[in-house]
């Protein structure tokens, strides 16, 4: 046997390989950075709220424990606040779906003109806040030149304070043509996912128009109405643009809400405990009532 066959023969040397990273590691950074600009901001405010902290008297911190919270909670003026929340909130809300789903009916249909409508439509949802304020507060609700008042002069009736004499009210009018283009859009689109062959066959089996909308188009629209339910109540309990562009809380606090009641306690008498209290109670009441609305449009979808 010659030393060429004793010599074992040399593997070929392994491929090096590269750092893997599993899918879990590689979402890490931004959750990170999620966590560090909400969460961390969240826990610092309830740890405040737990104070009595205010920017004025820098040096005295002392802990009360739940004072704040049961300031807002039993304090009739905070009640009445959080009362106006629920009222813009809710009533606002309910407004944008009925509107909403009118024209979402509406546009579903083909007529001369529809796609310029709906873009129409859609503008006054990419408006500012603060300027839909400044819009209906100066030219729209105004008591000497703005044209409400002057619709209802030429009729023969009295210019209208509509801010003064109906601040709620105008203020739910104004953010619900804010965003009733949202509910529509939303609305719309779960519509043209409807199968033209189910209300073909509603039509020969002889139903009218309103067993149509109520037995083939609604439950259709359920998960499309949870959608606007849920986004709109988080949006809606936390509006504060169109408050201080338009009535500053007033007249009294009848269109304080807990957003804008948080800003006065923080930036006007640098309450930091009590406004902090004021948030978490915000975000508490944001997660119950997008909660019990949406568990109580899923029962109403199963017919329970």
């Amino acid at each position: 046997m010659t030393a060429a066959a004793t010599t074992p023969a040399t593997s070929a040397p392994a491929p090096k390989r590269g750092l893997r990273l599993s899918p879990a590691a590689l979402i890490w950074p931004a959750m990170l950075y999620l966590i560090l600009t909400t969460q961390v901001p969240f826990f610092m405010t309830v740890y405040y709220s737990f104070f009595r902290y205010n920017l004025a008297i820098p040096g005295s911190r002392p802990f009360v424990g739940f004072a704040n919270y049961q300031n807002l909670l039993t304090d009739p003026q905070n009640l009445h606040i959080l009362w106006n929340t629920v009222v813009l909130a809710g009533g606002t809300l309910i407004l944008t779906l009925i509107i909403g789903a009118a024209l979402a009916l509406l546009l579903n249909r083909d007529f001369p003109g529809r796609a310029l409508l709906r873009t129409l439509l859609i503008s006054s949802f990419l408006i500012m806040p603060v300027v839909t304020a400044v819009v209906w507060k100066n030219m729209l609700m105004n008591p000497v030149f703005g044209f409400f008042s002057w619709v209802v002069t030429g009729l023969g009736g009295h210019p209208v304070d509509w801010l003064a004499q109906y601040p709620m009210a105008s203020v739910i009018a104004m953010i619900t043509w804010e965003w009733t283009p949202f509910a529509m859009l939303i609305l719309l689109t779960g519509l043209q996912s409807l199968p033209d062959d189910q209300l073909e066959a509603a039509r020969l089996d002889g139903a009218s128009p309103w067993q149509e909308f109520r037995f083939v188009v609604l439950p259709h629209w359920t998960q499309a109405i949870q959608v606007v339910v849920l986004m709109e109540t988080i949006a809606l309990l936390q509006v504060y643009g169109e408050i201080y562009g338009s009535t500053s809380g007033g007249p009294g606090i009848a269109t304080t809400n807990l957003p804008y009641f948080i800003y006065q306690k923080a930036f006007a008498e640098y309450n930091i405990g009590l406004a902090s209290a004021a948030g978490v109670l915000t975000v508490i009441l944001t997660n119950v009532l997008a909660a019990y609305m949406l568990r109580l449009l899923t029962r109403a979808g199963r017919g329970e």
